[in-house]
């Protein structure tokens, strides 16, 4: 998703009419639609910028009619899902903190050697060993492709609050579990902003979650934020109540603050998309000239 929102990002300013499209999940009324703490993670970052986001069952028609409010269509494949439309740029971003699973795992791979172009997010957080595994294996798999490098920049509001404090994180759920990282975005904050402590949730963990830690054994202190169930929500409640800490770090796509109820103050924690050199945004003044101003 973070490279749809540079896209987004980029093309809002000028004027352009953006929409976007997602492989199927609940679409209409979010809330009559009684959507998952995931399935709204996928909508709500888009939502806020004010991009409709479309989905469904039948995609061609689905693209006609966001091809009707929309002069840019953006594919957001949820993670790693190939485009169900023929792109006239695809460009597929991936994750050195997990070197290998680009060529491990499907669709991730038809990802890889479908592309136009790459970008090598989380630049400032990888080994050098993993950055070079990364870029092997997509030279391997497109020798010619641009290649961009980006970095995530973390901020938190207001500054200062995580300084000398103990935290118990809560993070992206699918990346955490199916997605084989055992950590992510909220502990990287938690080091960066100089945490006194993250302490490690697995202890007080009850319910659904409880079950979770035991299936996902390479989960390292951060809690997945499971929200397929009212049980999950009220187990996720639960453990963070439960768990000796002073805040909450919330360092999923939604605001966690409005799901769920506890006594302990949560605070978000979001990213800034940087790109170190100017492959991607030359990529994209291409992109439009061709396909935006010619036509």
């Amino acid at each position: 998703m973070s490279s749809n929102r540079v896209c987004t990002t980029n093309w809002l300013p000028r004027g352009y009419r953006v929409a976007v499209l997602r492989h199927p999940m609940p679409y209409g009324d979010l809330d009559a639609a009684n959507v998952t703490i995931e399935e709204l993670e996928e909508y709500e970052p888009y939502v806020r910028m004010g991009v409709p986001v479309f989905a469904g069952v039948d995609y061609a028609r689905i693209l006609a009619h966001a091809e009707k409010e929309a002069q840019v269509v953006l594919w957001d494949g949820g993670k790693n899902d190939f485009p169900f439309i023929r792109p006239d740029l695809h460009i597929v971003v991936v994750d050195p903190l997990r070197a290998g699973h680009e060529v491990a795992y499907h669709p991730g791979e038809t990802n890889l050697r479908m592309a136009d172009a790459y970008v090598i997010s989380k630049a400032d957080s990888p080994t050098p060993e993993q950055l070079a595994e990364v870029k092997r294996n997509i030279r391997a798999a497109n020798p010619k492709a641009p290649i961009a490098v980006a970095q995530l920049t973390l901020t938190v509001q207001p500054e200062g609050s995580i300084k000398g404090k103990r935290v118990v994180i809560v993070g992206d759920g699918p990346t955490l579990t199916h997605g084989g990282l055992g950590f992510g975005a909220g502990t990287l904050a938690a080091r960066r902003f100089r945490a006194a402590k993250v302490v490690n949730p697995r202890p007080y963990a009850v319910g659904e979650l409880r079950a979770t830690f035991k299936a996902f054994p390479h989960l390292q202190h951060e809690i997945p934020a499971m929200g397929y169930s009212p049980h999950q929500i009220a187990s996720l409640e639960a453990t963070l109540e439960a768990t000796p800490a002073d805040i909450v770090i919330d360092a999923t796509p939604v605001e966690l603050s409005r799901l769920v109820k506890i006594a302990k103050p949560i605070l978000n924690v979001e990213y800034r998309f940087e790109e170190r050199g100017t492959v991607l945004a030359r990529l994209l003044e291409r992109f439009e000239r061709g396909w935006l101003i010619s036509r």
